[in-house]
């Protein structure tokens, strides 16, 4: 069993804590907050031993009537590999800690690729974690991007990839984000750094991205043109496609239209928090031109790096390959296998009940 803590229960941190309890081979032991919100008690509810990110701060988590199993520290010297989703910037504050407690480290894509020894991604990098002391999780874009580049860059070979994103302006519960009444570039100036961290994963792809942020909160969209090596027949695209099993091919005949009606069908799948893990491919949307590639995806930013960070566990500490790691991760949370949405075979009565 791989004793795993997890330091920060937030978007991310509360998703890869209930992913890691649902793995045979894994053992949460605990998950730290900074502050008695109402976390706390979503924790609770689920089992969860919670340690105090703050030592400082225990008086909080007292005042407020929440027992704490320890601290960070104390978290650390329990755990086989300590999973950092602390806010942006906070992980690399993290980092002598997880250093002085001798903790192998994985870190969220918030972070600067220097803060880790290698980026990580299940699909394009998975090997790059062996002996490291630390990884990063690159972010909920590259992670999507990767996974599609990857194949497409295995079978036809890609000469440049050019991608505009549209991303959301924040999480449904980050109240403070924006742009409220707006569509902003994000930045104004091309490449975003989505292209360069691609090539942290790929470093032999081609990759320009442009970046715009809007006043959603749903999930990411992708427009994707793809100049391939070879000029290969719209259906083989698909056909690969629809084989990646973190890749979703939305049919055309289920309606899906957007964003909404995506995270609607993820909730009536059994999925919890509406959750997709998956790439979302409009299958309409795949047209070859000559050797150019376009297509459409959205990505939810709350949900698909959750896998990676399984897979970067067993990286870290097992000598797993890559794809058993994938093929029990998927088993487990009910990945979609075939280019289909998961069944839902990790529903809400397989992890403890939502609040």
């Amino acid at each position: 069993m791989i004793r795993v803590g997890v330091n920060g229960y937030g978007t991310i941190g509360k998703r890869v804590a209930d992913a890691v309890a649902a793995q045979a081979d894994m053992e949460l032991i605990g998950v730290t907050k900074a502050s008695p919100d109402y976390g706390v008690e979503t924790a609770s509810r689920r089992g969860y031993d919670l340690y105090a990110a703050v030592e400082d701060r225990t008086d909080r988590f007292a005042a407020a009537g929440v027992d704490l199993a320890g601290t960070l520290g104390d978290l650390l010297d329990a755990v086989d590999v300590i999973v950092d989703c602390a806010p942006s910037g906070v992980g690399e504050r993290n980092a002598p800690v997880y250093e002085a407690h001798d903790t192998p480290a994985i870190f969220q894509g918030g972070e600067d690729a220097a803060v880790a020894d290698a980026s990580f991604n299940a699909r394009g990098r998975f090997e790059a974690a062996r002996g490291a002391d630390s990884v990063r999780v690159v972010s909920c874009n590259t992670t999507a991007l990767s996974r599609l580049l990857a194949p497409l860059d295995e079978t036809f070979g890609v000469e440049k990839a050019r991608v505009t994103l549209v991303r959301r302006g924040g999480d449904p519960n980050e109240t403070d984000r924006g742009p409220i009444n707006d569509i902003v570039p994000d930045p104004a100036t091309v490449p975003s750094h989505h292209g360069p961290d691609v090539n942290e994963i790929l470093p032999d792809v081609a990759v320009d991205t442009a970046a715009l942020k809007a006043p959603v909160t749903a999930m990411h969209t992708h427009s994707v043109n793809v100049t391939l090596a070879t000029e290969p027949d719209p259906a083989a695209v698909r056909d690969l496609l629809a084989g990646e099993s973190r890749i979703f091919l939305i049919p055309e005949a289920a309606g899906i239209d957007g964003a909404g009606a995506l995270k609607d069908y993820a909730a009536d799948a059994g999925r919890p928090r509406g959750d997709l893990w998956e790439n979302c491919v409009w299958e309409e949307s795949i047209s070859v031109t000559g050797r150019d590639l376009y297509l459409f995806q959205n990505v939810h930013q709350e949900a698909d790096v959750v896998p990676e960070n399984v897979d970067a566990v067993r990286a870290l500490a097992t000598d797993v390959d890559a794809a058993e790691s994938v093929a029990r991760t998927n088993e487990t949370l009910g990945v979609g296998l075939d280019g289909r949405l998961g069944d839902g075979e990790l529903t809400r009565t397989e992890l403890p009940a939502d609040d």
